[in-house]
């Protein structure tokens, strides 16, 4: 009899998880939790998996799925560790979708070598590059994060506005810093600027100064820093700041997070830089909803939250969770016509499609997609006053 339970129960018990695994989707966060962006990722998978538990306590996504995260380390700069990385997430743990990655030139690698070939969907919070914009993608790739394209324009608006006529310009070696690079040195020198130098530099030396005298010899009304905030960005501040090579500089997203406050406080008073970011209601309603349980202002977190849930709302719209039905439907979900949802109603917005109805996206970041899954772009223009940043103006 003993047996006969302990076998009856076994068998229960299988059933069981046949029956969890039959009501759970998995989808894949691939972040540079290590490398050079990696104080801003714990917030971006943070804000993401916010997403999933909404979808998933709400119990009303097709039929009641579970949502479950996991997480892959991408290095932002290793692309054969990201593509091995991201192979993991799909053939070991069968992810449905992919939210990431993260920097241009390693969610590039992902897409071509792993994404594209196996067929799943990526849509990535905060890679830039205007490469990505004509990669061969097969209708799987989509960004909640605008192209560099506009960013290039975005900063070359606001210097010329603050009366920069003559900048240095400094970009990390790799497609993120060459792209904004190319992009804004275009936009600046249209606009009547001059761009006194144009030069990049490796993350991970222990000396600038070399790079930074250049940029000194060439002059400029301030330095312009397209890097990132945990590596060589960074690094090139600090040599500039103490050499007194210039004192004043501009930073695009790359760049932008508290570790600037933290490391150099009031000496970047004056400096200024842009972000993505809206001030439309549901960036007020994505930080209300994250409490203090992370960061919600953090560069691209906003723009994760939204990527798994466009992710999540074209699932319930093609009624399956695999790529190939579901892809088509990520600009439906994203865009008028239908009722606006923002951070909150993930479970509303599921309900509105499982009868029927239209939903347009808006989420934190006023989303909206434009061929071929870009997004149509806002960005948060920032200052430094007293060691703190400060928001001025939303364009």
């Amino acid at each position: 009899m003993k047996t006969l339970l302990t076998a009856t129960a076994t068998a229960a018990l299988l059933a069981g998880a046949a029956h969890a695994d039959d009501h759970e989707v998995k989808l894949g966060i691939i972040l540079g939790f290590t490398g050079p962006i990696e104080s801003l990722t714990p917030h971006m998978a943070a804000g993401a998996e916010m997403a999933m538990s909404e979808v998933s306590d709400s119990g009303k996504l097709l039929d009641g799925m579970t949502v479950v995260p996991v997480r892959a380390d991408s290095t932002c700069i290793d692309a054969g560790a990201a593509s091995a990385a991201a192979e993991r997430l799909i053939t070991s743990e069968g992810v449905k979708g992919i939210m990431g990655a993260d920097c241009s030139g390693v969610t590039g690698a992902v897409l071509s070598n792993v994404a594209v070939p196996n067929g799943v969907v990526m849509v990535s919070p905060s890679a830039t590059s205007p490469a990505l914009s004509s990669v061969e993608d097969n209708g799987l790739f989509f960004r909640t994060a605008p192209s560099d394209a506009r960013q290039g324009e975005i900063m070359a608006t606001i210097l010329m506005e603050r009366g920069m006529e003559e900048v240095a310009l400094t970009y990390t070696n790799n497609d993120y810093g060459k792209g904004l690079a190319d992009s804004f040195a275009t936009a600046f020198e249209d606009k009547g600027g001059t761009v006194t130098i144009n030069t990049a530099h490796e993350d991970g030396k222990a000396d600038y100064s070399a790079e930074v005298g250049a940029m000194a010899s060439a002059g400029g009304d301030l330095l312009v820093v397209a890097g990132y905030v945990d590596q060589g960005g960074s690094g090139v501040v600090r040599s500039a700041l103490d050499t007194g090579a210039f004192d004043t500089f501009h930073f695009p997203d790359g760049m932008i997070g508290t570790a600037l406050e933290e490391n150099f406080g009031d000496a970047l008073d004056g400096s200024s830089g842009q972000l993505p970011g809206t001030d439309s209601p549901g960036g007020d309603k994505f930080v209300e909803l994250a409490g203090d349980s992370f960061d919600a202002t953090s560069t691209f977190a906003p723009e994760s939250y939204d990527a798994a849930a466009l992710i999540m709302l074209a699932m319930q719209a093609a009624g399956s969770v695999e790529s190939g039905d579901y892809k088509d439907h990520v600009m439906d979900v994203a865009n008028a016509p239908g009722e606006k949802i923002y951070p909150g109603d993930l479970g509303k917005a599921l309900e509105i499609i499982a009868g029927g109805g239209d939903v347009d996206y808006v989420g934190a970041t006023a989303v909206e997609l434009i061929g071929p899954g870009e997004s149509a772009g806002n960005y948060r223009e920032i200052i430094f006053e007293d060691g703190k940043m400060e928001t001025v103006k939303y364009r």
